[in-house]
């Protein structure tokens, strides 16, 4: 069974969720800082090799009325890039307030600002691909 890779794109790190084989729960791996295109797509390969991914699923930041701002068009940019690097089926997930749902649900177990901030990326990534694989349920 190929799993779901969910990436919540940043300027300074990739959060990485997988999908369990069945593609009904998501869970965070891991927190790519970023470095270079190169080494992030080599990151992204080790990853999509190692977990047998089929779909890559990018969260897509818009502004509360629905348009696009500048990173939202870093985050397309950089799916046109996976896109040439990477011959699988890449779907845009909306991913407005995912960060903020993150962060209030580290809040809320108490962790600190510093282990917050080392993982809310990959929280965020796991929502995105959370929501995607409920809305294709």
């Amino acid at each position: 069974m190929e799993r779901i890779m969910g990436l919540d794109v940043g300027d300074k790190t990739i959060g990485v969720a997988i999908s369990d084989p069945l593609g009904l729960t998501a869970q965070g791996i891991t927190t790519i800082r970023r470095k270079g295109l190169k080494y992030d797509l080599e990151q992204l390969e080790e990853i999509i090799n190692s977990y047998e991914v089929n779909t890559i699923v990018v969260g897509l930041p818009k502004n509360m009325n629905n348009t696009i701002g500048p990173q939202g068009e870093k985050v397309l940019k950089f799916v046109d890039q996976l896109k040439e690097a990477f011959k699988l089926e890449i779907n845009l997930q909306d991913e407005r307030l995912t960060t903020v749902s993150a962060q209030r649900a580290l809040i809320d177990a108490d962790m600190s600002r510093k282990k917050r901030k080392q993982v809310v990326d990959k929280v965020a990534a796991t929502y995105i691909l959370q929501s995607y694989l409920e809305k294709i349920d």
